[in-house]
């Protein structure tokens, strides 16, 4: 991953030692760029990952489990969330590592769900309405379908 870069670089004539360099040198500026993305996408996602679980457990510990109104919650405000955050840092010249860490760590560990909504709406706002409902239709069905084998498959080794 770090090295497909440097593949694009090689010329015929070039010395084994002179290119070994340059491979380092420029391997080594993209594995700390591409480490850094890594490690802020890791901290948005744990607390993500953490505030998901305490919202969760409050709104449950208030309303009861009759209907998943944890899960509803904070899919409804992740989807608030990757909304507006997205839009905001569409409009600012802000660091790129703030889309790391915001909607691709945080609201991606907070909730998957908002990411679905979101790409979903960006299609219909590109034109692209019947991908869009394609895209709804093919999640539920084929995600219902998916969890029922899962859980038949699973029930099959206990």
């Amino acid at each position: 991953m770090f090295w497909h870069g440097c593949l694009l670089r090689i010329h015929p004539r070039q010395t084994p030692k002179l290119l070994l360099l340059e491979m380092a040198i420029y391997s080594d500026n993209e594995r700390i760029a591409s480490l850094l993305k890594y490690l802020v996408v890791g901290v948005g996602g744990f607390l993500g990952a953490i505030a998901r679980y305490m919202l969760g457990t409050y709104i449950v510990s208030r309303s009861g489990v009759r209907f998943p109104y944890g899960t509803f919650v904070i899919n409804m405000s992740g989807c608030f969330l990757i909304g507006l955050i997205v839009t905001l840092l569409a409009k600012t010249t802000a660091s790129q590592y703030w889309r790391y860490l915001i909607p691709i760590g945080f609201i991606g560990a907070y909730t998957t769900f908002s990411t679905f909504e979101y790409e979903t709406l960006r299609a219909v706002q590109d034109g692209q309405a019947m991908t869009g409902l394609l895209n709804v239709a093919l999640s539920v069905i084929v995600g219902f379908a998916a969890v029922w084998a899962g859980a038949a498959i699973g029930r099959v080794f206990v």
